[in-house]
């Protein structure tokens, strides 16, 4: 329980950071922010076809991500700066990395049927606008509520895997009709249940990618493989929630 005069509790919360605190608050902002300039470059090195340097940045977009809400926890930027909203400069910046730029390569990137690439590209981000307008997108135990549009690593195993042109659009399909399905996709970091073994798959995964993104995409059979593998498991992980577990929004 707190404790202390309740009014001078609210004069201290009401009394303006210090300039230095305002400073290193708004550095994250831009922390974030900076993932926009990320997307921008990706834009351009896609406009180039130089898919792996696309990746590259799309993967270091996604670094800022996992590491800006952290730091700004840490910091209080929503204390020390309540006239800047980090959730909508975090939704601004996610759709053009994750969306955005994501769709703009799956369109141009030659591996669906080319009367269906287009609009395979306008139906990633119809819905991945809508989704980021979903009010009931995240569980209570931090899950996403349906495929989170998980674009940029979509496109990266279209890259990869190469299937077939129509494999590949029913592919894109899918994942954009399960962006609406009531069914539970774990985030790596947040959700409780099994983190370090969801850590530890993280970074293999990333040591994978990265491979792959050495040897231009052309990431052979087994390291393909081990992507697949460990894509399947995140999607499962889901799935196989305790049984009877409340999504906090029923």
């Amino acid at each position: 329980m707190p404790h202390g005069d309740p009014a001078a509790a609210d004069q201290k919360a009401a009394a303006p950071a210090s300039a230095a605190r305002q400073a290193c608050a708004f550095a994250v902002h831009v922390l974030t922010a900076s993932g926009a300039a990320l997307a921008l470059l990706a834009l351009i090195a896609a406009v180039a076809q130089d898919w792996p340097l696309m990746f590259w940045l799309l993967g270091l977009a996604l670094i800022v991500d996992g590491i800006d809400g952290t730091i700004a926890r840490r910091v209080q930027v929503s204390v020390v700066l309540p006239r800047w909203s980090g959730d909508n400069l975090d939704f601004a910046v996610d759709f053009v990395t994750y969306v955005f730029v994501p769709a703009y390569a799956i369109a141009n990137s030659g591996l669906l049927p080319p009367l269906t690439a287009v609009p395979a590209g306008i139906l990633v981000v119809l819905t991945g606008a809508l989704y980021f307008a979903d009010l009931r997108m995240k569980m209570a135990d931090n899950c996403f509520r349906g495929f989170p549009v998980l674009w940029n690593l979509a496109a990266f195993y279209l890259f990869v895997v190469r299937p077939h042109p129509w494999v590949g659009l029913a592919m894109i399909v899918v994942l954009a009709g399960l962006t609406f399905a009531p069914f539970p996709f774990i985030h790596p970091l947040r959700v409780a249940r099994w983190r370090p073994l969801n850590i530890a798959l993280l970074v293999v995964w990333s040591l994978l990618a990265a491979a792959a993104l050495g040897r231009n995409l052309d990431a052979g059979p087994w390291i393909t493989a081990a992507l697949c593998a460990i894509a399947l498991y995140f999607v499962a992980a889901g799935l196989i929630r305790r049984s009877g577990e409340s999504d906090g929004n029923a």
